[in-house]
């Protein structure tokens, strides 16, 4: 694995306040620098036209038209980005290089084929005038491209090629944008379009020139690639749903009593995008923390493990790797948590201090939006942690149902939220992104839902025979169902933390941090609502109304 991870493993070597600072500032810079960028650029865009003199409507369609055909563009591409990253994993562990560029182009085409013609008819019935339509649509065929040769380009580690694609494609759309429009005097919303097209169709050259670099030999078929999207289908899945789940409520707030038609087909919702996109920066330190984490800390254990089995490493050799990676697994997770939850309740405290000097007109609302959505993102962030990790190790089921869940959750509480007041809009992607939490916390209400109904039934029973046959049957579902209860859990995980450090026993992922935030506070909320179901039902079947039975 090349790129980044060498760097940052010799600039932490280096010891001192400034090593550490310079090591987390490349990794900030090379990792978060592209979505920066990208927000520089709309920014930008937004005060050249303001410059210009472009009207309000003009600013806010061309914002719209940018927007959209990156969403589509990267939502189309998600179907085929991490089965073409392990595609292209496989053949340079096989060293079959030659293989990886003819299925870059053959994605290509695929993506192209069936994007193209989806967006070109959104266009068509969109509103905008033919020249509008097919800049959008040159935007929409340069960024398919530009994303797919970002899965190579990341996944070869190249973090340094994406970062500088990015800020030459930032450079051509300003000045392009300066010279058509305010030079030339070129009608501002087209002149810009155009800009970032070409803006964008500079990163295209550049990352297209990169990969030919890396790869110079061409053999084999151009749809060699498409056995792995079919063999591993759970990750396209993955993918896709987890662009679902982010994008999803933006798109229905859109649609909601706060959306704008700005034209045709073309919504926005001012008062909840800017949040939105401010919240979502929210998360960089995360994204900085988990390549930091992985690649200097988790990765060398995790390829040290695995290199003993295939090198016929001795058992004791192979328990003792397995062990370290655990322990270094569970310790970057949770300080990849704790910095995220530090960095989320810094941001909202300074929230209002902050957004006082920006002139972005924060109102009531607006300021409501940002704190539920920087929340909402920050739980994102480290259960998006959690789902790369168990890519790590090919669950892939396992991350398909929480991508799943997590999109499902967001489209549909989101969707469920646009029918109360607009305070509550941003609660149903926080809900969304908190599925992980959530699930552990459902595992603990039916747990304690069955705990309870064996004691209601045993009380029923007459005799100490038909008390045990009554208790019997709900406790066995329970421990057969994997359900989770608080109190056999304070006796089971400590005896487990314990056993570890004395005898040596393997406790994976388990330590007091994990116990108490991962498993006892969620199971025990879920107990005690489990609880509440039984004592809920017995009090409206025999105590209401002061009935007494």
């Amino acid at each position: 694995m090349a790129g980044i991870g060498f760097e940052l493993k010799k600039l932490f070597r280096r010891k001192g306040l400034l090593a550490g600072l310079r090591a987390y500032g490349c990794a900030g810079i090379l990792c978060t620098g592209p979505m920066l960028l990208g927000v520089l650029l709309q920014l930008g865009i937004l005060v050249l036209c303001g410059w210009a003199g472009a009207a309000k409507t003009e600013q806010d369609l061309l914002v719209c038209m940018v927007t959209d055909t990156l969403r589509a563009s990267l939502t189309v591409t998600s179907l085929f980005a991490m089965p073409v990253t392990r595609f292209l994993a496989d053949m340079l562990y096989e060293e079959q290089e030659q293989l990886v560029l003819p299925s870059f182009w053959g994605a290509n085409a695929l993506l192209l084929a069936g994007g193209c013609v989806l967006y070109g008819l959104f266009l068509l019935v969109s509103g905008a005038t033919l020249l509008q339509g097919l800049l959008c649509l040159a935007l929409f065929a340069e960024m398919i491209v530009n994303w797919n040769a970002m899965s190579f380009l990341t996944a070869l580690k190249d973090y340094r090629s994406v970062l500088i694609a990015f800020a030459a494609a930032v450079g051509t759309a300003f000045g392009a944008g300066a010279l058509l429009v305010l030079l030339a005097r070129a009608p501002a919303l087209e002149g810009f379009l155009f800009a970032v097209a070409l803006g964008y169709g500079v990163m295209l050259m550049l990352d297209v020139w990169r990969l030919c670099r890396y790869f110079p030999d061409r053999q084999g078929s151009p749809w060699l690639f498409l056995r792995w999207v079919d063999r591993f289908l759970p990750l396209a899945l993955t993918g896709l749903c987890t662009d679902i789940g982010l994008f999803a409520h933006l798109v229905l707030v859109w649609l909601g009593p706060i959306g704008v038609q700005v034209k045709g087909l073309f919504y926005g919702a001012p008062y909840y995008d800017v949040p939105a996109l401010l919240a979502f920066l929210s998360i960089l330190v995360t994204t900085v923390n988990f390549v930091v984490s992985v690649e200097v800390q988790f990765y060398p254990r995790y390829r040290t493990y695995y290199s003993l089995f295939n090198d016929g490493g001795v058992v004791g050799d192979i328990t003792a790797a397995g062990e370290e990676m655990l322990a270094v697994l569970n310790r970057e997770l949770f300080y990849t948590a704790l910095k995220q939850l530090f960095t989320t309740a810094g941001v909202i405290s300074l929230e209002a201090l902050v957004m006082g000097y920006l002139p972005l007109g924060f109102n009531d609302l607006m300021h409501g939006y940002f704190r539920t959505l920087c929340v909402g993102y920050g739980l994102y962030a480290v259960g998006n942690t959690v789902l790369l990790i168990l890519l790590y190790f090919t669950d892939y089921k396992g991350a398909l149902g929480a991508a799943l869940s997590f999109a499902g959750a967001a489209a549909g509480l989101t969707a469920l939220s646009l029918r109360f007041d607009p305070a509550y809009y941003g609660f149903g992607f926080l809900a969304g992104a908190a599925v992980l939490f959530l699930t552990a916390l459902l595992r603990g209400v039916l747990c304690n839902f069955l705990v309870c109904i064996a004691v209601w039934m045993s009380l029923a029973a007459q005799s100490v025979p038909g008390k045990l046959a009554a208790m019997y049957l709900p406790i066995f579902t329970f421990v057969l169902c994997g359900f989770e209860h608080s109190v056999a859990n304070m006796f089971y995980l400590p005896a487990g933390i314990l056993a570890a450090g004395r005898y040596g026993v393997a406790a994976e992922g388990l330590s007091w941090a994990s116990m108490w935030m991962g498993n006892l506070l969620p199971v025990t909320l879920g107990n005690i609502l489990g609880g509440c179901l039984v004592g809920v039902v017995y009090w409206a079947v025999y105590l209401r109304r002061g009935r007494r039975v």
